[in-house]
């Protein structure tokens, strides 16, 4: 072929290119052209057939068509890509006016929702939430809440800590409770208090029960002529309406905290209860000393240490409290019959949609804490 034939070849291809309305129509074009059977690839398999002096100049000519069509192609292509964008775009709109789908994809984790049931319990009991810093010193996390400086919660291999320490010199750490809070809190406001006090916390610590960040909520009430009769009251109509049963049957055992004296542990009255393919949960209800019962721990608790609310700002002749704190994440085992905490963090879609919740139902006392999907 005629050097002078390429410029023909050319304007065929390039007017083709950009005639093409569809990108089928496109990959037409460069199957026509730049196919294994097509124009330009079979001119350029007659080089092998010239002689030296017409592949020297035949091959620049013929491989810079090839170059020119095939960059036309993409610019095309780019082209038409756009437009199709464009028109899907166009075309998928969303009316926020609709109403909303009647089955969400989305639903609310078990922590959320168990968050709200204690908010909703405790605030009818009149308690305020407060919150804090999840990054916080080790006075707040630690000497405010009497734990001294050989106690083993310090340790590093249980507490994360940060390198660097804040404008006073004090080491900088991932709370390890929300108590912390409850300092916070009375030297913000005073007495008295009755506050309850969520949030996350961090421990260095994983296995099935066990995850290096879980949730917590603590509660402190702080008032005149408080005694342990007051804590137990609270803490058995908080059960009774968390576990939405009248038969909770509570056991108070006495313990050690840093920032309660006395201190007691809480045990609740539990049974097991079989399920499909010989699974088996703790249903909590009924006195742990009935045949087929058990006793389970599920919270810590005690009259808060005098020294704590000397940290606190206020006069321990004047004030007195109680204290007591639980996992949420516990709590949420407990009662929707989970088995893995870890569960809980893996964000397994199937998970989710078994054990979440619907996003309208929301908690209440009138009508039912365990609402839910």
């Amino acid at each position: 072929m005629a050097i002078t034939d390429t410029d023909s070849l050319r304007a065929e291809a390039l007017a083709q290119v950009e005639q093409a309305g569809t990108l089928d129509a496109l990959e037409a074009a460069r199957v026509a052209f730049l196919g294994k059977q097509g124009s330009i690839a079979l001119l350029l398999k007659t080089l092998g057939k010239m002689s030296p002096d017409e592949r020297q100049v035949a091959g620049p000519a013929f491989n810079g068509l090839r170059a020119e069509v095939t960059d036309a192609i993409a610019a095309r292509k780019a082209v038409l890509e756009a437009a199709a964008l464009d028109a899907k775009l166009a075309g998928e709109t969303i009316d926020l006016s609709l109403p909303a789908p009647e089955s969400p994809i989305g639903s609310v984790h078990p922590v959320s929702q168990v968050m709200d049931e204690l908010a909703e319990i405790f605030a009818d009991l009149g308690f305020a939430v407060a919150t804090g810093p999840e990054i916080e010193d080790d006075w707040h996390n630690f000497t405010a809440l009497n734990m001294p400086e050989s106690h083993p919660a310090r340790a590093m291999h249980d507490t994360f800590y940060f390198p660097d320490a804040d404008a006073e010199g004090r080491s900088m750490l991932l709370r390890t409770h929300t108590s912390p809070v409850q300092i916070r809190t009375m030297l913000q406001e005073g007495a008295p208090l009755r506050v309850i006090a969520p949030g996350r916390v961090y421990r260095s610590d994983s296995d099935a029960t066990h995850t290096p960040m879980f949730h917590q909520i603590e509660g402190l009430v702080i008032d005149k002529g408080i005694h342990l009769g007051h804590l137990k009251w609270t803490l058995e109509t908080f059960l009774k309406a968390f576990f939405e049963r009248d038969d909770i049957v509570l056991r108070l055992r006495p313990s050690y905290f840093p920032f309660t004296e006395p201190s007691v542990e809480v045990d609740v009255g539990y049974s097991v209860e079989k399920g499909p393919n010989n699974t088996s949960r703790r249903v909590v209800g009924g006195s742990g000393d009935d045949d087929g019962h058990a006793w389970m721990e599920v919270l810590g608790s005690g009259m808060v240490n005098r020294r704590v609310i000397e940290f606190g700002g206020l006069d321990p002749d004047e004030w007195q409290g109680f204290a007591f704190g639980t996992g949420v994440d516990r709590l949420a085992m407990l009662k929707y019959g989970m088995d893995d905490l870890r569960a809980f963090f893996d964000g397994d879609l199937r998970w989710l949609k078994h054990y979440g919740f619907a996003a309208l139902d929301v908690p209440t006392l009138s009508a039912g804490v365990g609402v839910g999907a």
